[in-house]
């Protein structure tokens, strides 16, 4: 198999979707490995290094693309990539679909094999390649608001963690999951004022455990989402509910309510976010305000620190490349069901019942799909 490793183009990505390591891997396996020239730089990663792992280094996206049977990225197509897309082709990437009605029509229309990172799920129940970004973009949202707290910034002009005699400034997560569990973790370690809100008992009393009490834990309604917002200096919107769009937790008139320069980080803007005033940002323009309130919405924060996602990402991702490399799409998703909950459309069939749900779209069964005879067979 020929695996294609183009350059991402969205605002401010700079990571790659295979490694130097990989690609050793790969051409051990006996496949071929396409590298658009620069993909790797802001990861420091050279092209050099790839091409002593033995990639062929090309000049052009369409080269990575056109020349390939699969292609890797970290996020979903751009427009411009777009007529890149084509039957046949297995992409292999964050897709989050379901608030992207006109990506999912793209490779509907291409009749290409669209496989997702945050829809892999293993018998488990675990999220194997959201979890490694999962992990980045909790430890970074509250880094993030910690900043933007900061006056000249928008904020409140309040330090996290506070000094003796000034109180700490309250961190409201919304979630328990592995974004709010890493935004706990560095919040305490910075001194906050932490709280946790989610609708599972069972993983609040864990939390408790692991916090060993220091973490304040709430059962999630609106009441109760609606009456910590008042006194909360930082929000982190940490929901997910795979492959589907946010829940919709704030509501506008809780923003209201809210302290003039607080600061709120959505880390579910790729699922649409969490927070009904939410709008996808960029790190280029990446904050608002909304009755005083700041909002941060950037859709790939992992982003900023390239180096550090990148490897791990591919740390988790690299095995399933390897296996749909070596197998080809249907034996790996025979043998293998985690990945086989990861791909979303095929053959022109959205396959993903939530992504299907949240636009309005017919699904088929992923198993029906692959036995059905391919057009022009």
């Amino acid at each position: 198999m020929t695996i294609g490793v183009p350059k991402e183009i969205k605002d401010h990505e700079a990571r790659v979707g295979v490694v130097p390591s990989g690609v050793t891997a790969l051409r051990e396996a006996g496949h071929r490995v396409l590298v658009e020239t620069h993909a790797g730089e802001g990861s420091a990663i050279s092209d050099e290094e790839y091409r002593v792992a033995g990639a062929t280094i090309v000049l052009s996206a369409a080269d990575a693309w056109r020349g390939a049977d699969m292609v890797v990225k970290v996020k979903e197509p751009q427009p411009i990539e777009y007529p890149y897309l084509r039957p046949g082709l297995i992409l292999f990437t964050y897709l989050h679909l379901a608030p992207l009605p006109e990506l999912t029509s793209a490779l509907l229309e291409s009749r290409t094999t669209g496989i997702a990172y945050e829809t892999i799920v293993e018998k488990d129940g675990s999220l194997p390649l959201l979890t490694p970004m999962s992990e980045v973009a909790g430890r970074m949202s509250v880094q993030i608001g910690a900043q933007y707290l900061e006056a000249q910034n928008g904020g409140r002009g309040m330090l996290l963690g506070g000094i003796p005699g000034v109180a700490p400034a309250n961190v409201v997560i919304l979630g328990g999951g592995v974004v709010g569990t890493n935004a706990a973790k560095v919040a305490l370690g910075m001194g906050a004022h932490v709280t946790v809100i989610d609708r599972s008992l069972r993983r609040l009393r864990e939390l408790d455990d692991v916090f060993n009490g220091a973490v304040v834990t709430l059962a999630s309604n609106v009441w109760t989402i609606s009456e910590t917002l008042k006194h909360a200096d930082l929000v982190i919107g940490a929901v997910l509910i795979p492959g589907a769009s946010a829940p919709k937790l704030v509501r506008r008139s809780m923003i209201a309510q809210m302290k003039r320069g607080a600061v709120m980080v959505d880390v579910a803007i790729d699922q649409g976010g969490c927070f009904e005033t939410s709008k996808p940002t960029t790190h280029t323009d990446p904050v608002y305000f909304v009755d005083g309130v700041l909002h941060y919405c950037v859709a790939n924060m992992p982003a900023a620190v390239p180096h550090t996602s990148t490897f791990g990402l591919t740390n988790a991702t690299f095995p399933y490349v390897l296996d749909l490399a070596n197998k080809g799409l249907e034996r790996a998703c025979e043998e293998h069901y985690g990945l086989r909950q990861g791909v979303n459309t095929h053959e022109g069939f959205v396959t993903y019942p939530a992504v299907a749900e949240s636009q309005g779209r017919q699904s088929r069964d992923l198993n029906s799909v692959l036995a059905a005879p391919v057009a022009g067979d």
